[in-house]
């Protein structure tokens, strides 16, 4: 029997990774608290201005939801950054989740490497074990001119502070990164100096997206000074390639099939690092010997 409504009010849009499509999403604040990336565009429309949301009105939506999905045993923390909600708030959270969804199996979010600063390792390892598996950490870039450029706020040595102290944690960290972030000016060290951070931090995942702007590149090209050229299809393969060259992980799972990639690429790295390589370059010297995503077929 289909319910009749769904007792969770979103605020839309809503986001979330691939990799949480069969998750029940929470949305335990609304909006992201820094918000002053200018590549993102996530959460600037009016209605996304950040705000936790009571613990109370939170408990309410998961008793209900649990009434009418008492087996629901993933579970997603929204918005942008849930993890800049204090250990104690996210603790209450954890526990209301566990407290309805006794099949609880594990719990995710958005986390900037800038919300882990205040958390001890451990309050983390405390969140860990009330089901905080995995943390999706918005690093971007490895490289801190590229990072200034964009406005991100961090820098590589805050991302690897953050990174190291999920890890000591025992909180699994997939990391984002952006394929063609510095532009043609900084290609080079933007795939360098991330696979660096990659190398001396060594996390459980690692994705890249493509950056895009579908509202336009006027506010991004603010922190460049004008100085941006976005690269070609050709040069995001190359910096891409670059990137995976300078890898040196022993198990960490790459993924690069999120819809903004023309390229779609699997493996463990570093196991299956030269077949990945030898995709890219098939990719580049022989145009249609492997099949890309048609700009129709990309999304977001």
């Amino acid at each position: 029997m289909l319910m009749s409504y769904f007792p969770i009010d979103y605020i839309e849009p809503v986001f979330r990774p691939p990799s949480e499509a069969r998750s029940l999403i929470l949305q335990v604040s609304n909006g992201c608290s820094y918000n002053q990336c200018t590549f993102c565009e996530m959460y600037t429309a009016p209605q996304k201005k950040f705000k936790p949301k009571a613990i109370a009105e939170l408990e309410q939506e998961v008793k209900a939801v649990a009434a009418k999905m008492p087996d629901v045993s993933r579970f997603f923390l929204a918005d942008g950054d849930a993890m800049t909600l204090s250990f104690r708030r996210l603790k209450e959270i954890l526990e209301c989740i566990n407290k309805y969804f006794p099949k609880r199996e594990r719990v995710t979010a958005y986390c900037l490497p800038r919300n882990i600063k205040k958390k001890t390792v451990e309050e983390l390892a405390q969140l860990k074990d009330l089901g905080l598996r995995m943390v999706y950490v918005g690093c971007e870039s490895g490289d801190d001119k590229v990072l200034e450029c964009v406005h991100k706020g961090e820098t590589f040595e805050t991302s690897k502070e953050a990174l190291l102290k999920l890890k000591a944690a025992g909180i699994k960290s997939s990391v984002m990164i952006l394929n063609g972030l510095g532009g043609r000016k900084f290609s080079e060290q933007h795939a360098v100096n991330t696979a660096k951070l990659m190398n001396e931090t060594q996390p459980e995942f690692v994705s890249t997206l493509v950056v895009s702007f579908p509202m336009g590149e006027d506010r991004f090209r603010v922190g460049f000074n004008g100085d941006y050229e976005p690269l070609e299809q050709s040069e995001l393969f190359r910096e891409i390639r670059t990137f995976i060259e300078n890898l040196e992980l022993s198990d960490t799972v790459f993924r690069s099939d999120h819809a903004s990639n023309y390229l779609v690429l699997k493996g463990n790295l570093g196991a299956d690092k030269q077949l990945m390589l030898d995709k890219i370059d098939l990719a580049l010297n022989k145009p249609g010997a492997i099949p890309l995503r048609q700009e129709w077929q990309r999304g977001l």
